[in-house]
């Protein structure tokens, strides 16, 4: 890239300029020296064509953030966003986008920015995708597409597609075609759980027990819970996260300091933490502040390594190093 604002690619990045450091040193390592190599993936924040984005969607954005034209700038240039990435500290990034052309204004298309976008360094941009259960016409050909283009994980977001992550049991058949080909693929599954503040979510469908079908029915895929459910649904979201063993927790969205208030019982899951963000959703400010938060807590330097490098590289490993 960098890409113009109608999405079409201007030009090629210098690899010399997006390559980034490799290791990185925070405030609070001074208490953690055998921290001070650690390569920071965040698996969750968002890379989509912000000037698609309904009106009333996109206000709740401008208004969240201090420095919006900034944030959309990047949204088009990834030199701009690896930039950040090397000032935050942060290695390597999940980018979420999925299509939800109803509540947010974007669909498939939004698959084709972010895909296009990783081509500036496909190490450290990671591309999610997603397919509409709901609007699409062959739910294993879309998968089987964005699988063949690179796509790193699939994104459902059912407060936002207006669907429950379980609906398949109830005859929305195309979603249990979307799971099934991701299973078979080898493709992980990012679910939404927990609210969302954005207008026309329905809430009502962030409930994480409800992937508790999903990791019985789908015992190969590799399930990744966003958001634990917060704030409501801890409780479910320890449970499932403890019976099955193909669900992980996607830390984003849970403001650090207060992640021991909702998973007293973090250090049980530590082989199954994914260190993210939700940057630059609203109450996410930067990336680094989220860090130093994390780093500061009271566990131990074995779980917070594995959640900001090692369970991530499990479950995405490097393709190009």
């Amino acid at each position: 890239m960098p890409f113009s604002k109608n999405g079409r690619r201007d030009s090629l990045v210098d690899d010399r300029r997006v390559s980034g450091p490799r290791w990185f040193r925070f405030r609070h390592m001074s208490s953690h020296d055998d921290l001070r190599d650690i390569r920071i993936t965040d698996v969750h924040m968002h890379v989509q064509p912000w000037l698609g984005l309904r009106k009333d969607v996109s206000a709740v954005m401008r208004n969240a953030q201090d420095d919006f034209d900034r944030i959309l700038a990047m949204m088009y240039d990834p030199s701009l966003l690896l930039a950040f990435l090397d000032e935050q500290g942060v290695d390597r990034v999940g980018m979420v986008s999925y299509p939800a052309p109803d509540t947010m204004g974007v669909g498939m298309e939004t698959n084709d920015h972010t895909l296009r976008y990783a081509e500036a360094n496909p190490r450290r941009l990671l591309p999610y995708g997603g397919v509409n259960a709901r609007f699409t016409t062959n739910a294993t050909r879309d998968v089987e597409a964005l699988a063949e283009r690179g796509i790193r994980m699939l994104k459902i977001h059912p407060p936002h597609q207006l669907y429950a992550a379980n609906a398949y049991t109830q005859g929305l058949s195309a979603l249990g075609e979307i799971y099934a080909a991701c299973e078979r693929l080898g493709i992980p599954v990012l679910i939404h759980t927990g609210t969302s503040i954005f207008p026309g979510a329905r809430n009502k469908y962030g409930n994480p027990l409800e992937l508790d079908d999903i990791a019985l029915d789908f015992p190969d895929l590799q399930i990744v819970m966003g958001h634990g459910g917060r704030p409501f649904y801890m409780g479910e979201a320890f449970f499932v996260l403890r019976r099955h063993k193909n669900v992980w927790l996607d830390m984003s969205g849970i403001p650090p300091k207060s992640l021991l208030d909702y998973f007293p019982k973090l250090h049980e899951l530590e082989d199954k933490l994914l260190w993210g963000t939700d940057w630059p959703s609203p109450g996410v400010k930067t990336m680094r502040k989220n860090i130093d938060q994390f780093l500061a807590l009271p566990v131990s330097s074995t779980l917070k390594r594995k959640a900001l490098e090692t369970n991530s590289l499990r479950l995405l490993p490097d393709r190009t190093r």
